[in-house]
């Protein structure tokens, strides 16, 4: 609830897009907190924060809990943010109970994982596993055309260390959901074992401006009125693919977007997801061919800005995961994401996996967005095990 403050909305909800002075404000409370409980805190060049504990054995690389603490711009309280948090909270706990690890412990803050400023999502993460270059995410640009790389220098969180030169034994998130799965089978922990696939693209269809009033409809080249068909084609491919298969058309722009003018140009984007990468293949060629004929004579284009395959998660830290379920006594069940998450790249480069609990009727991305605080506290309680676990396995047999 302190952390909700920052960004605030009338409605309940928070706006804390990456690389704002929101975000700035959050990250210096942030590394604050780290700073009381003995943490050393770094930054890298992507703006990533690693607040580290220090282990018996500085030779073995840190265990992580990671997530984020930006959010969308209709954002929830806890999408994210309970997983630095929950991650904070071990900190504390291990600090105060004067308990001492084998190896060291590190809470990151992955910089721009909801990707509603910068797109792609996880574009952090993705440099920091290799997915994207540096120099790429650098000069993405928002809608109002400021770069990555810009804003990052505008809050001070470009750091000196080299975005990927970070080795990780282990990496784990807690997470709510973003779904309702967990809640409809009253499970109070998800298991996850992999994220599904998922695309981007962004559309722009060009047609011909026109006034609205002397323009006769059989003479018109509306850009709108294609990109409505090119939605319904979106929605319809998901369909035949269902029920595995989503596709979104989350943002459109219709240019002049003045009431009398007949739109000459629509810029709008597809999300498609699925857990097999094959299909999301078919999908995005169903899609070339239905665009092509819903466009009719006007000139489109189609790029494709993101595509991250289904991701399986490590199988040992599964189990720590399932197994500290087990030993609580939680209600827990095998699941697969279907949003995306950092810890879907950081999986490129150390054991991962993710840890869901239950939100109030599957609802996220949405201000209105919330779960029971024994949720959360269960979902933190599982992720302390699960590190421990790890840590445990870590350690040198005795001789």
């Amino acid at each position: 609830m302190q952390t909700a403050r920052i960004g605030a909305t009338p409605k309940g909800g928070i706006c804390r897009l990456a690389l704002t002075e929101l975000d700035r404000e959050v990250r210096d409370w942030f590394c604050a907190q780290c700073v009381a409980v003995g943490c050393t805190v770094t930054i890298d060049d992507m703006g990533n924060i690693f607040a580290r504990r220090p282990g018996r054995n500085p030779a073995l690389a840190p265990i992580a809990i990671g997530s984020h603490l930006d959010t969308q711009p209709t954002g929830g309280k806890y999408d994210g943010v309970i997983g630095v948090l929950a991650g904070l909270e071990i900190l504390r706990a291990l600090h105060e109970s004067g308990t001492d690890t084998e190896a060291p412990i590190e809470v990151i803050d992955w910089t721009n994982e909801e990707g509603s400023r910068f797109a792609p999502a996880m574009l952090s993460s993705g440099v920091f596993a290799g997915a994207f270059t540096r120099e790429w995410a650098y000069g993405r640009a928002d809608r109002t055309g400021d770069t990555f790389e810009a804003a990052l220098d505008g809050i001070g969180y470009r750091g000196p260390e080299r975005c990927g030169a970070h080795p990780l034994s282990a990496h784990f998130e807690l997470h709510i959901e973003q779904g309702p799965i967990l809640e409809d089978e009253d499970r109070i922990i998800g298991i996850v074992t992999g994220v599904q696939g998922m695309r981007w693209y962004e559309v722009t269809v060009d047609g011909q401006e026109g006034h609205a009033g002397a323009t006769p409809m059989r003479l018109r080249q509306d850009a709108l009125l294609a990109t409505a068909r090119m939605i319904q084609s979106v929605n319809a491919i998901a369909l035949v693919h269902a029920p595995d298969a989503v596709g979104t058309v989350g943002l459109v722009e219709s240019r002049p977007n003045s009431r009398n003018v007949v739109p000459g140009q629509v810029f709008f984007t597809v999300d498609f997801r699925h857990p097999d990468d094959a299909v999301l293949e078919a999908m995005e060629q169903e899609m070339h061919a239905a665009f092509a004929r819903d466009a009719g004579a006007l000139a489109f284009a189609v790029t494709q800005v993101w595509n991250n395959p289904a991701v399986m998660f490590d199988g040992a830290c599964v189990d720590a995961v399932r197994d500290a379920a087990a030993a609580l006594g939680l209600p827990a069940r095998e699941i697969i994401s279907g949003a995306g998450h950092d810890s879907a790249y950081v999986a490129r480069v150390a054991p991962t996996t993710m840890i869901f609990v239950p939100c109030a009727g599957g609802l996220s991305h949405n201000e209105a967005e919330s779960a029971e605080r024994h949720h959360v506290v269960a979902g933190a309680s599982v992720l302390l095990r699960s590190v421990l676990a790890t840590d445990r396995r870590l350690a040198p047999s005795p001789a």
